[in-house]
């Protein structure tokens, strides 16, 4: 990824999404604490609730029309499926999505009604990636990969440019990391213009094989996913993401369900906006990694807002 590939994808998503808002509030900077400025990017406002509608539109206003007219294939735990859906309808696209069995049923229900074929088949998201696979042999049809794919990447680079242009001068972000495209973004976006921002990668302590990975400087897969942050729920790293991870990354820290559960409460009551657990983990790690961003602007992503309600009943009473 280039900060040219992603100027080219916010020119062709400019007339189909309006930017997110990036925002401060004082009590969410109250309760991180260390004299912190908190700067919230509001992607679960998107319209499938998600930043990931910006890598589904990225990916289908490059594909070409004799690859749309083949239909397109994904595999998802949900908020891919839905940004690929939702670009499928706006351009008559043909999509499949692959799901794992026992899957978010709200996302599940979201994706139908965008117009997706739904599989429902495997164990996790690695065992859907597969089904995806076997579907394009049969089908002839195109990979939509949620991460190895250069224009799904660019189109998650358009969040973090639209937040260096909001707010320039931040110190540092840190991001939640399942397959790694916002915080490779970021990197890309801040890297280019602003050097100086560090940027921190954080990921479910249950599934943790990027941030194993980063640590031991060396590609890491993992038997489980376990964690009800589904956004999060991979057991690999990717080769389009996981170099620029290894290299630009200042730091990458797992934070415990239960930690995230907490963020999502927070978020809740200092934003009044719904966040998914994936959405919350970047606050999660930021409350970890205060005290050594003392004084610091400091920028986090609201990746997603979709949340089942039995799931949120349970962060919301306590149980999680």
């Amino acid at each position: 990824m280039t900060l040219d590939s992603i100027r080219a994808a916010r020119t062709r998503l400019a007339p189909l999404l309006s930017p997110t808002p990036l925002r401060s509030y004082r009590e969410l900077d109250d309760v991180v604490g260390h004299a912190i400025r908190v700067h919230v990017k509001h992607e679960n406002f998107q319209p499938t609730g998600s930043f990931k509608v910006r890598n589904g539109l990225s990916f289908m206003t490059a594909l070409p029309d004799e690859a749309r007219a083949r239909g397109v294939v994904a595999a998802t735990r949900g908020n891919h499926g839905l940004g690929i859906a939702y670009a499928g309808l706006a351009f008559g696209v043909r999509v499949s999505i692959c799901v794992p069995l026992g899957n978010n049923p709200d996302k599940n229900a979201g994706m139908r009604a965008l117009g997706a074929r739904l599989i429902e088949e495997g164990r996790d998201y690695d065992e859907s990636v597969t089904v995806a696979e076997r579907l394009v042999r049969d089908e002839g049809a195109t990979m939509a990969h949620s991460t190895n794919n250069a224009e799904v990447l660019a189109g998650a680079g358009t969040l973090s440019l639209e937040m260096y242009e909001q707010e320039p001068a931040l110190d540092a972000l840190v991001i939640a990391v399942g397959g790694g495209s916002q915080a490779v973004g970021a990197l890309t976006v801040f890297g280019a213009l602003r050097p100086e921002t560090k940027v921190y990668g954080v990921q479910a302590a249950g599934a943790s094989a990027a941030h194993d990975a980063w640590h031991a400087r060396r590609p890491v897969q993992i038997e489980r996913a376990a964690t009800f942050a589904d956004g999060l729920a991979t057991r690999s790293t990717y080769e389009m993401t996981f170099p620029s991870l290894l290299q630009g990354l200042a730091g990458f820290i797992t934070v415990t369900d239960a930690e995230i559960a907490e963020a999502m409460r927070v978020l809740v009551r200092t934003t009044h906006s719904m966040v998914e657990p994936a959405g919350a983990a970047g606050l999660a790690g930021l409350l970890r990694l205060a005290p050594s961003l003392t004084g610091q602007r400091v920028g986090i992503v609201l990746s997603g807002a979709n949340v089942d309600s039995v799931t949120l009943q349970r962060v919301l009473t306590g149980e999680l």
